[in-house]
């Protein structure tokens, strides 16, 4: 599947009818929430009835001017809210299990279409909705091309709400591969806050910091929103303001991390991460400003996608240890967090902190990768239950006593 976003442009009252959709899904997602509470919903499928009978109830006149197909996908937002929560108490996961909340109002939210409720132009360049909120026909915007792909490989249409206006995202069914030279070169990823990475070649990239680079008009737009009026139209513009500079970093940042997993991929035959508790490490609160910015996950989720269009294995390794251990000869040299600089006292190796700790990520990748092949080439032979087994139980069949014919 892959994600094509284009920009939706109309009248006011288009965006009007937009947010009356918005609102309605929302209203579709809160109310099943609310059922499964009452004891009413105990299945995917009771979530999908449910929509049936929030249409047909006369005090809610609103649910049936949404598209049914609609309707389903804020059941299935709901029912996979549940599902996770069950997940988690399955699972006894510590800390929070994630109980479904109700959906309060935000700018950024979105309304869910399948396969009906919308249709495209025959340009593929203007999308029309066709429930009875009467949305009406958009222009769309972006550099993305949909003549290239059938309209049945069309599977969703997602309008989302952002701070600078509304999008479309259409969701395509197709599988996006490409080719690749091989270069015969291996790598591991230490990320860091002084550099963004540290690779086992020992070079390193800069840390671009678009937070703290624009933090000074964030805080100065924070200002002007916090002296407004509440409920006034100053303050919403304000926050609108605040919101597209907010959107502004969010954009850059990605575009960096994007082209530099695409970047480390192409260069590579294999690259091995840090599989790092982004979540469990920005409880410190000294650090998780910068932890947010640098988008360390944000970076992983983009080389595993490359990974696959590319064809190049991403091995992710857990990272204990890596910054202790020597690269050289395996022994154990503890440092604080100040010491830059690994010195092994067992061999005498000295190279950079962030170094030694990439070769040992690429090194614990390999051996990761080597075990899942052998385990797959034990599969492969139909010899796994030998070898696990142990000793072989061939005196149980001869103690069978044979037949004797007659």
């Amino acid at each position: 599947m892959i994600i094509y976003e284009m920009k939706l442009e109309g009248t006011q009252s288009q965006y009007r009818s937009l947010d009356l959709a918005i609102r309605t899904g929302r209203f579709v997602r809160n109310s099943i929430i609310k059922a499964w509470m009452d004891g009413k919903i105990k299945s995917r499928n009771h979530a999908y009835s449910y929509c049936k009978v929030l249409s047909d109830n006369p005090q809610f006149p609103w649910a049936k001017k949404l598209n049914s197909m609609a309707r389903q996908a804020h059941a299935e937002r709901a029912w996979s809210a549940i599902e996770r929560f069950y997940q988690h108490c399955k699972h006894k996961i510590p800390g929070k299990k994630g109980y479904p909340k109700f959906k309060k109002y935000q700018v950024r939210a979105s309304v869910e279409y399948k396969t009906s409720g919308w249709k495209l132009s025959e340009d593929r360049r203007y999308l029309t909705f066709s429930d009875k909120f009467n949305a009406g026909t958009f222009k769309l915007w972006g550099s993305r091309n949909l003549h290239f792909y059938q309209l049945k490989q069309i599977k969703r249409v997602r309008v989302v709400r952002r701070h600078d206006g509304y999008y479309a995202q259409f969701m395509i069914d197709h599988q996006r591969e490409q080719k690749k030279e091989l270069t015969g070169q291996q790598i591991g990823l230490d990320l860091g806050l002084n550099h963004f990475y540290t690779d086992s070649s020992g070079e390193q990239i800069d840390n671009p910091r678009f937070l703290r680079q624009d933090e000074r008009r964030i805080k100065k737009l924070q200002r002007r929103l916090s002296r407004t009026k509440k409920g006034s139209q100053n303050r919403k513009k304000a926050r609108n303001r605040l919101g597209r500079m907010h959107l502004l970093v969010s954009r850059r940042r990605n575009d960096w991390v994007c082209k530099l997993a695409q970047h480390v991929i192409q260069s590579n035959d294999l690259v091995a991460i840090e599989n790092l508790r982004i979540r469990n490490m920005v409880k410190n609160h000294k650090l998780a400003k910068s932890i947010s910015d640098a988008a360390w996950y944000r970076f992983r989720e983009w080389l595993e996608y490359f990974g696959k269009v590319y064809g190049v294995p991403v091995i992710a390794v857990e990272p204990a240890y890596t910054s202790q251990n020597c690269s050289n000869c395996g022994e154990k040299v503890v440092k604080t967090l100040s010491t830059r600089t690994h010195k092994c006292h067992h061999c005498g190796y000295v190279a950079d902190r962030d170094e030694n700790a990439a070769i040992n990520i690429l090194k614990s990748a390999l051996k990761q990768l080597s075990n899942t092949v052998g385990q797959t080439e034990i599969n492969a032979s139909g010899e796994i239950d030998l070898c696990l087994n142990g000793e072989t139980q061939a005196s149980k069949s001869a103690r069978r006593k044979r037949k004797v014919s007659q």
